[in-house]
């Protein structure tokens, strides 16, 4: 059986058993808050439940090291619509100790993709057109000065509403153990 055979059967009992009533909720997050966090497998339960949430209580925006790469992204715009269509009163911003973001090998990503079929003529193709590959996937340093990126990003975004606390958090993938980078309570702005 493939992967998606498996999910699908497993949905069909996942519904004629009715399991999903347990995560009935509505789409306004009961605690008011958005949360960004990253893809890693170790945080799917973790970055919620270390942080005493449960289904429904946030929205929850996910991606390759909680990174806001733009401006005007998917992961800005996700932050505005909880705000300003799903009620959302707060964003935590949480990044994680030993991200595959932090100091990834782009070369590295470069490779595999040419090994998995993608002409590098692309990447030079890419290049004319202005976007950098390498630039594209580049992750980060150091977790605690992207957390500190995002949430300056967020506060010097024109369409954010300055009143809304933006929270940093490091937590720590194997204990759920949480570092505070950034109280939105008493620090409106970061430098």
């Amino acid at each position: 059986m493939t992967l998606l055979s498996d999910i699908l059967t497993y949905n069909k009992t996942f519904v004629a058993n009715k399991e999903y009533e347990a995560y009935t909720a509505t789409k306004v997050p009961a605690k008011k808050a958005v949360l960004v966090t990253c893809m890693d497998t170790r945080l799917q339960d973790l970055s919620t439940k270390a942080l005493g949430f449960n289904n429904g209580d946030l929205k929850v925006v996910k991606n390759a090291g909680a990174m806001i790469t733009h401006p005007y992204g998917s992961t800005m715009r996700s932050i505005l619509v909880g705000i300003y269509a799903l009620g959302a009163e707060e964003v935590i911003i949480m990044g994680h100790k030993d991200c595959g973001m932090g100091n990834i090998d782009v070369e590295k990503v470069m490779c595999t993709m040419a090994s998995r079929g993608i002409d590098t003529k692309v990447f030079d193709l890419l290049q004319y057109s202005g976007i950098d590959v390498a630039h594209f996937l580049k992750g980060f340093d150091d977790v605690y000065d992207n957390v500190h990126h995002n949430i300056k990003l967020i506060y010097d975004h024109p369409l954010f509403d300055q009143n809304v606390p933006v929270h940093g958090l490091v937590i720590d993938p194997h204990t759920g153990e949480l570092d505070l980078i950034h109280d939105g309570y008493t620090h409106n702005q970061i430098n």
